[in-house]
């Protein structure tokens, strides 16, 4: 079997590539062994353009945010799905400093920040002392609706294969790759955590960072935000249930759900929220972050056609539409990838095992 890309994982990235190269009308086979474990299922999907104690604007901010607005909007449009949620992030303070570091952001006129023109609205789901700000535009995308509706229309184009890949068959040549009996001209690598063990990209400066979630069923809280108190709560698809996370664990023993992260969370949970909750699932994963904060987009200096798309981190939601597209218009066209995403910035790294 003859096709131009190979894709390694369904993940965020490797759907969203797979939909760039089916727009572009490019043949492509995704392999993809449907692990429920993977960080892209049970990430929360919201895009938040602010990050941290002194809510700094994330990097590319405005055009990340647009770009990926419009990107969920027509894959959701293709998929006769609503994949996407205009969902602006209520936070409320822990403390006055919090409090005045949100005000005096404002004042520096900040426009992802605002102040909240009703403090009471929230009272009767939540305690808060401090009162509460607004950060929007924000966006939350049912990641895991996105992800099981595309591999559904991959198996409908025959370019699905579900197994694990097996990297040892895997033959790189001059003019393509050979894996099995797919003939393809590019493979890239969108296995997430495990490109941590990938032989071309594993000098990489990843840096692994483990993120645990709770799914709860709770009525009448309301629906129309992103709530934040040192934890997130954002509505997920299904009626009264919600996602509770937005832990990072730079230091852990393995990906599985901890019984710390589930008795701090509860212990948090009881003393914001005033409605009774029930806990239906625990998740974990481990996302593939990096040392710097950038993505690892495009090809080895080596191996031509070997390309990556990786390290989107706590970030991918936003991330990974804009990168995903520029690869597409590298592999289709071969337009430059952006100096801070491209992968050749590690070129001495990654060619030094092979002079």
């Amino acid at each position: 079997m003859q096709t131009d890309v190979l894709i390694v994982g369904q993940g965020i990235c490797g759907t969203l590539l797979s939909w760039w190269l089916h727009k572009e009308g490019k043949s492509f086979m995704v392999i993809d062994d449907g692990a429920e474990n993977s960080s892209s299922k049970i990430a929360a999907g919201i895009i938040n353009p602010v990050t941290g104690r002194r809510y700094v604007r994330t990097w590319m901010a405005e055009e990340l945010s647009g770009f990926a607005q419009t990107t969920y909007t027509e894959l959701g449009q293709y998929l006769d799905a609503v994949l996407l949620y205009g969902r602006n992030i209520i936070d409320f303070f822990p403390s006055p400093q919090m409090r005045n570091a949100f005000i005096e952001r404002i004042s520096e006129n900040d426009t992802f920040l605002r102040a909240y023109p009703d403090q009471n609205r929230f009272n009767e789901f939540f305690h808060y002392d401090f009162g509460c700000g607004e950060i929007g535009p924000a966006y939350s995308v049912s990641l895991q609706i996105l992800l099981s509706l595309w591999q559904k229309k991959l198996a409908a184009m025959q370019a699905l294969h579900e197994e694990k890949f097996r990297i040892e068959e895997l033959q790189v040549k001059e003019d393509g790759v050979q894996y099995g009996n797919i003939s393809a001209q590019k493979i890239v690598f969108c296995e997430g955590i495990l490109a941590t063990d990938n032989p071309w990209f594993s000098l990489l400066p990843f840096s692994a960072i483990k993120g645990e979630a709770l799914v709860i069923e709770c009525e009448d809280l309301p629906v129309d935000h992103v709530f934040k108190r040192g934890i997130m709560l954002a509505p997920l698809p299904q009626k009264n249930t919600f996602w509770v996370g937005s832990n990072y664990q730079w230091e852990f023993e393995d990906g599985k759900p901890s019984e710390q992260f589930f008795t701090a969370t509860t212990n948090a949970l009881n003393r914001w929220l005033k409605k009774p909750y029930k806990v239906i699932e625990h998740k974990a994963a481990v996302r593939p972050a990096t040392v710097e904060r950038r993505p690892f987009v495009g090809f080895h200096p080596v191996f031509q056609n070997v390309g990556i798309l990786n390290g989107m981190g706590t970030k991918g939601t936003s991330l990974a539409p804009f990168f995903a597209h520029q690869l597409a218009q590298h592999i289709v066209y071969n337009y430059p990838l952006a100096p801070e995403a491209d992968v050749k910035r590690f070129s001495r790294m990654l060619s030094g095992r092979y002079e």
